[in-house]
């Protein structure tokens, strides 16, 4: 069973924290699925991610291209068909209970600056726990990661 962690963003950009969780999945040889709810949100994200330079670049690409299982990280607004190790939530997408069963990791990134995004993942932390789900809540209110919460 993997681990769901739910990151409260307060300083970093969603960008950043993609970023540093992305390369260190990539690392260990995971392909990632990066789920949001909006299409438009994503291919924003996409666009962002292709200009973050040399230095921090992620291979990656958005959903429905005759590729999409080769991908290292697939953009998606659905959950994807193929085999992958991790799953990032963005833009208040949904988790399954079950996914944290089937994939190594689970991250669910929320901005803590938006209320409605914050009571959102309140709402995905009691059900996922509530579900038997391994979960860690981690903030950077004091300008670095602390794990706050464990279930």
């Amino acid at each position: 069973m993997g681990q769901v962690n739910f990151y409260h963003l307060t300083h970093s950009t969603l960008e950043q924290v993609v970023t540093n969780l992305a390369s260190r999945a990539l690392e260990q040889g995971w392909k990632i699925e990066l789920r949001g709810r909006d299409l438009a949100r994503l291919d924003q994200l996409d666009q962002q991610l292709w200009q973050m330079g040399e230095a921090s670049f992620l291979p990656h690409g958005t959903a429905g291209g005759p590729h999409d299982a080769l991908q290292p990280i697939l953009l998606t607004s659905t959950p994807a068909t193929d085999a992958r190790e991790a799953v990032m939530a963005v833009h208040g997408a949904e988790i399954d209970a079950a996914e944290s069963e089937t994939h190594k990791r689970v991250w669910i990134l929320f901005d803590g600056n938006d209320p409605e995004a914050v009571q959102h993942a309140r709402i995905q932390w009691k059900a996922l726990t509530g579900a038997g789900a391994k979960a860690a809540y981690w903030s950077e209110e004091s300008g670095r990661w602390e794990k706050k919460a464990e279930s």
